[in-house]
């Protein structure tokens, strides 16, 4: 299959780069939106930011982050968006992001957010975060004698591979150790943190930031309804179904995001893109649950404007790297 745009690379050992069917013109700005093999022609919301850019007059390839012969120093900028295969070839992936020249977010930002334990460094930085207990492969994994709690690893794409306990249930508390065994035989480290029942009535809420000159400025909020019902399933899908619907961010909702965009190493004006996720705890005050600065959905479809706003991102950056 191809989009509009110059021929840059077919089929290469059965992986595709999708590319433009015109060439770029002297002096275009030529973009990479980064995918996997499953999404060569990305999914439908960042269709949307693809669209937003060439009507902007930037040129913009899909391509696929592990195709071979890819000339990656040919763009003025290369984002990472739908790469969401990651999860089991975590190393590779971030050498990948370490050979790639203007790579939004940058590669130290991938490889630190792409092991959600930066939890820990987020939390030590005043960020209310979910309390987490890690379970290193090869060590014993210790569970709390009752209540519910996610059992996921800190390597994840897509919510797969997680999973929600009543660990006070002598078949559920099995179920949890054998899910903790299942990843420490991969070598995958886990986590273990307390199910928080906020989500089964308010949801999660993600805000979405796009890069501004100054650091990500807040775009728009999302509601995100409960997706772990219960212990986890083998699945072959590259990410769970979520029911996704507009939502009003609250004062304090985005006073825990701007915290947590401040404590990023670095510095959060590096950032093209960022998604804070929160859930209210138990007292009801917003959580920190991941902090997404690598491949998220942007929910580009579900506020007005938000294309147009993260394609103004992204011609900012281009303006700025020129």
């Amino acid at each position: 299959m191809a989009v509009d745009g110059p021929p840059h690379h077919g089929a290469i050992d059965g992986r595709t780069t999708l590319t433009h069917d015109h060439q770029p013109t002297r002096g275009e700005p030529r973009v990479a939106l980064v995918t996997c093999t499953d999404l060569p022609d990305l999914e439908p919301d960042d269709r949307l930011l693809r669209a937003a850019l060439a009507a902007r007059g930037v040129h913009v390839d899909t391509v696929i982050w592990d195709a071979p012969d890819v000339d990656w120093a040919g763009y003025n900028l290369v984002v990472i968006r739908s790469t969401w295969d990651y999860a089991v070839r975590r190393d590779e992936f971030v050498a990948w992001a370490h050979t790639v020249p203007r790579l939004a977010n940058p590669a130290d930002v991938v490889a630190w957010n792409t092991d959600k334990r930066y939890l820990d460094a987020l939390w030590a930085a005043g960020v209310p975060t979910v309390p987490t207990t890690w379970v290193v492969p090869g060590e014993p994994g210790q569970l709390p004698e009752r209540g519910e709690y996610v059992v996921k690893p800190a390597v994840s794409a897509g919510s797969l591979d997680s999973g929600r306990y009543d660990l006070g249930d002598p078949e559920h508390r099995q179920l949890a150790a054998d899910h903790l065994t299942r990843l420490g035989t991969a070598g995958r480290v886990a986590m273990v943190q307390p199910y928080l029942h906020g989500v089964d009535t308010a949801g999660e809420t993600a805000l979405l930031f796009a890069g501004g000159p100054t650091g990500p400025v807040f775009s728009h909020a999302i509601r995100k309804g409960a997706m772990l019902a219960g212990p986890d399933l083998p699945s072959e899908e590259l990410f769970r179904t979520e029911r996704i619907d507009p939502r009003t961010a609250t004062a304090e909702q985005l006073a825990v995001a701007e915290r947590t965009l401040a404590a990023v190493p670095g510095g959060a004006e590096r950032l093209l893109y960022a998604r804070v996720d929160l859930i209210p705890g138990p007292d009801g005050t917003p959580v920190l649950v991941e902090l997404e600065l690598t491949e998220p959905s942007l929910f580009l479809g579900h506020a007005e404007g938000a294309a147009d706003r993260f394609a103004d991102a992204v011609v900012s950056r281009l303006r700025a790297t020129a």
